[in-house]
This record gives structure tokens, C-alpha cells and sequence, in this order.
């Protein structure tokens, strides 16, 4: 039985957005988006998340996003994703 989490938050800031606090963070996304586990792994390895047009690879334990899509493209230049946990903002 796995205790990864099975959905995250994923916060599209500017790069230039400081900091790790999730209420912050919110108030500077110009896109947010809940993911849920898909039970799949994505090509970077770890675990697949999907939702609200995103799709993330997602190291749970760390909370990188290793790999991700918005509404099917690369992020663009000078945004960066932040993941929270859902019950942290």
C-alpha cells in the first residue's frame, strides 16, 4: 500500500516569485490546478498526475514536478510550477 499522496496543487508562478509559502504562492499564480494520481508512471520515472489541463510527473516526496504539459505544451518561459498539498494553503 502506497501513502504518496494522491493529489496535489500545482501553482504556475512568475520565476521571479520568492518563497515556498502556499498562501503567497497563491496570491502570485496567474494558473492553478488540482492533479490526481493517474496510477501510472510518467517517462521521467515517477509518479503521473493529471488534471485541469496539466499533466505532471511529480515526485511525491520532494514535490518537484519533473516533467509537466499545460493544456498539452511545454510551460512557458518565465513561469515556474510550485506544487502544495491540498490541505496547506
Amino acid at each position: 500500500m502506497s501513502t504518496d499522496p494522491q493529489r496535489f496543487e500545482i501553482l504556475l508562478v512568475p520565476e521571479h516569485v520568492e518563497g515556498s509559502d502556499a498562501a503567497h504562492l497563491a496570491a502570485s499564480a496567474i494558473r492553478s490546478a488540482v492533479v490526481v494520481a493517474t496510477g501510472q508512471y510518467g517517462s521521467s520515472g515517477y509518479p503521473h498526475f493529471s488534471g485541469d489541463g496539466l499533466e505532471a510527473d511529480i515526485d511525491p516526496v520532494t514535490r518537484t514536478v519533473e516533467a509537466l504539459l499545460v493544456d498539452g505544451s511545454e510551460l512557458d518561459y518565465g513561469l515556474s510550477a510550485r506544487v502544495v498539498g491540498p490541505a496547506e494553503r
